[in-house]
C-alpha cells in the first residue's frame, strides 16, 4: 500500500487503521517494512489507540526522507489487556513530491500462553483461569504473563516497583551527579529514550529515565538505591528489571551489590551502548552472607542522544532487612618519614635512617627487609605489594617516556605507554578491550595499569620498570595478574 504526495496542501494527514484487537501477550511484537522517500515527503507515525484511553500512544516515527529504500520497523507492543487499534498516520509537507509505502505487516508472539493439562515442577506456576503453565521466574514480576493476572496475585509490594506512584522504597543516591527522572510518554529528546513505559505499554504509564542532555557531561552518573535485604542464606535472591537503552550516544547501565554503606560495591552486571528501541528484561541471581543493597547506575555518554530507561523492578525469594549496613573508616594510618635527615655520622656509602639517624649499609636499602626502625630504608623502593589503588603507580616508571618528556617538542599524550586506569573512567569503545573492573577490588572504581595499543604502531613497545632493587633472597618471586584482550594484542614480557 502506498501514498503518493503531489498536491500543494500543507500538513495533509493520511490515516490507515487496523482492525480492532482484543488483547496481546507480554511478548507481542509488530514488524513491517516501510518506504518514505521524496524531497519533502513528510513524517510517518504509528499510534496505539486503546479503548478507554483518550490519549494515543506513539509507537514509532519516521522522520521525513529516509532514502530510496525499504526499511524494517520492529515495534514492541507487550501486554495489552484491553481492546485496541493501530493507526498509521502519514503527514505531508505539501511541497514537491514524495511517496510513502508500507508492506509485509507481521505480528509475532502475540497470543497468550496455551492452557496445560498439568503443571508440575518446583520451577513452574499454573495460572488460575487460563490454566497456562509458566516459569516461576515470571511470578510477581509486574507483568501479567498468565493473561488472568494470577501470577501477580499475593505479591509483596515492598519487593516490586513499577514507578506508577513514585519511587516506592527505592531512593536517589545523594552522592552521585544527578537524579533519575520519573516520566510518562516519550523523553524530551528525539531519537533516544522510550516512547512508553513497560508496565502498561502506553503513554499513560510511568517509568524512570536518565536524561543525557545538557547540563549533563560525559560520565556523569545517576544512582538508584534499593532497600536493604537480609542475607540470602541457602536461597538465591532474584532481582528482575526492565531497561531501555536507545540512542546513538547511549553509554552504560550497571548494577552493583554492596554490604558496606559508604562503598560503591562490586559489579554484578553491565550493558554498554545502543540496544534498540525496546524494553529488555534482565534477571540477576544474588547470593550474600551479609545484609546487602543493590545500586543501579546510569552513566551519561558523549552526547544528548543517550537517554536510558528503567521500569518494573522486582525481587523474588528476598526479604527486607530492618537494620543499617555498616560503614568502614576512610582514615589512613601509618608512620610518617621526616623530610629532612637527622644529625648523623654516616658515610657516603651508608644510608641514614630518617627517624633515628642510625647508619646502615647502602646495600641494605631496598632489599625487601626493613633495617631502620621507621622502615625508611624501604620507603622509596619497589613495594612488596602494589595494587595501584588511589591512582598510585608504586614507584614504577617508564624510562623511554621520561626521556621523551625531557624534550619539550614531543607530546606524550598519544604515545604507546602504560597508564593508570579504571572501569569508571573508560571512554566509549574502550570497554571492548579494557577491563571493566580491576582485580583487587573487583569494582569499576579499582585502579590498574594498562597499555592502549591504539596509540602505537606495529613493533612499538611500552616498558615500565621498578625502582632499583639491591638484594633478593634465593626464593624471591614476582606475581601479577594480567588481562590481555583484542585481536591484535601483541605480547607481554617480563
Amino acid at each position: 500500500m502506498f501514498i503518493l504526495k503531489n498536491s500543494s496542501s500543507i500538513s495533509q494527514v493520511a490515516q490507515l487503521r487496523s482492525p480492532k484487537f482484543r488483547q496481546t501477550g507480554s511478548n507481542c511484537t509488530l514488524s513491517f517494512w516501510y518506504y518514505n522517500y521524496g524531497h519533502s515527503v513528510g513524517a510517518a507515525e504509528m499510534q496505539l489507540l486503546v479503548d478507554g484511553l483518550k490519549q494515543p500512544t506513539v509507537l514509532w516515527r519516521a522522520y521525513y526522507n529516509e532514502g530510496n529504500q525499504w526499511l524494517k520497523a520492529v515495534i514492541q507492543l507487550g501486554r495489552l489487556p484491553h481492546p485496541f487499534q493501530l493507526s498509521l498516520d502519514k503527514i505531508s509537507l505539501g511541497f514537491y513530491d514524495g511517496i510513502s509505502a508500507i508492506d509485509d505487516i507481521t505480528f509475532e508472539n502475540c497470543a497468550l500462553p496455551r492452557p496445560a493439562l498439568s503443571c508440575e515442577g518446583a520451577n513452574r506456576f499454573w495460572c488460575r483461569d487460563t490454566k497456562a503453565c509458566i516459569d516461576s521466574l515470571l511470578v510477581c514480576d509486574l507483568v501479567d504473563n498468565c493473561g488472568d493476572g494470577s501470577d501477580e496475585d499475593n505479591c509483596n509490594p515492598d519487593l516490586q516497583c513499577n514507578f506508577e506512584n513514585g519511587l516506592c522504597n527505592w531512593e536517589q543516591d545523594v552522592e552521585d551527579d544527578f537524579d533519575w527522572i520519573r516520566i510518562q510518554g516519550p523523553t524530551p529528546t528525539v531519537n533516544t529514550g522510550p516512547l512508553k513505559d513497560h508496565t502498561t505499554s502506553t503513554a499513560r504509564g510511568h517509568y524512570l529515565y536518565m536524561e543525557s542532555s545538557e547540563p549533563r557531561q560525559f560520565q556523569d552518573k545517576a544512582v538508584l538505591l534499593s532497600p536493604l535485604f537480609n542475607p540470602s542464606g541457602n536461597r538465591t535472591c532474584i532481582f528482575r528489571f526492565h531497561y531501555h537503552m536507545f540512542g546513538k550516544e547511549v553509554y552504560k547501565l550497571s548494577v552493583f551489590q554492596r554490604t558496606v554503606s559508604n562503598t560503591k560495591g562490586w559489579l554484578l552486571w553491565y550493558k554498554f551502548g545502543n540496544q534498540g528501541n525496546r524494553w529488555i528484561r534482565q534477571t540477576l541471581y544474588i547470593s550474600s552472607s551479609k545484609p546487602f543493597q543493590i545500586l543501579v547506575k546510569g552513566t551519561v555518554g558523549d552526547g544528548f542522544t543517550g537517554d536510558i530507561g528503567l521500569d518494573d523492578i522486582s525481587f523474588l525469594d528476598c526479604t527486607l532487612y530492618n537494620g543499617n549496613l555498616p560503614t568502614i573508616s576512610t582514615t589512613t594510618s601509618g608512620t610518617s618519614v621526616p623530610a629532612t635527615l637527622p644529625m648523623n655520622n654516616c658515610t657516603e656509602k651508608e644510608f641514614v635512617c630518617r627517624a633515628s639517624g642510625h647508619c646502615i649499609q647502602m646495600i641494605q636499602k631496598c632489599d625487601f627487609r626493613p633495617d631502620c626502625s621507621d622502615m625508611s630504608d624501604e620507603s622509596a623502593c619497589v613495594m612488596e605489594v602494589c595494587n595501584f589503588e588511589d591512582n598510585n603507580q608504586c614507584g614504577w616508571y617508564q624510562p623511554a617516556l621520561e626521556q621523551m618528556s625531557g624534550n619539550y617538542s614531543i607530546h606524550t599524550t598519544n604515545v604507546f605507554k602504560w597508564e593508570l586506569g579504571r572501569g569508571a573512567n573508560l571512554y566509549p569503545g574502550q570497554e571492548k578491550h579494557c577491563p571493566l573492573v580491576d582485580h583487587t577490588t573487583c569494582t569499576e572504581e579499582g585502579w590498574y595499569l594498562f597499555a592502549d595499543s591504539s596509540n602505537g604502531e606495529f613493533g612499538h613497545t611500552a616498558d615500565i620498570a621498578t625502582p632499583v632493587i639491591s638484594l633478593t633472597g634465593p626464593k624471591c618471586k614476582i606475581m601479577f595478574w594480567n588481562h590481555m584482550n583484542g585481536s591484535t594484542i601483541g605480547s607481554l614480557e617480563v
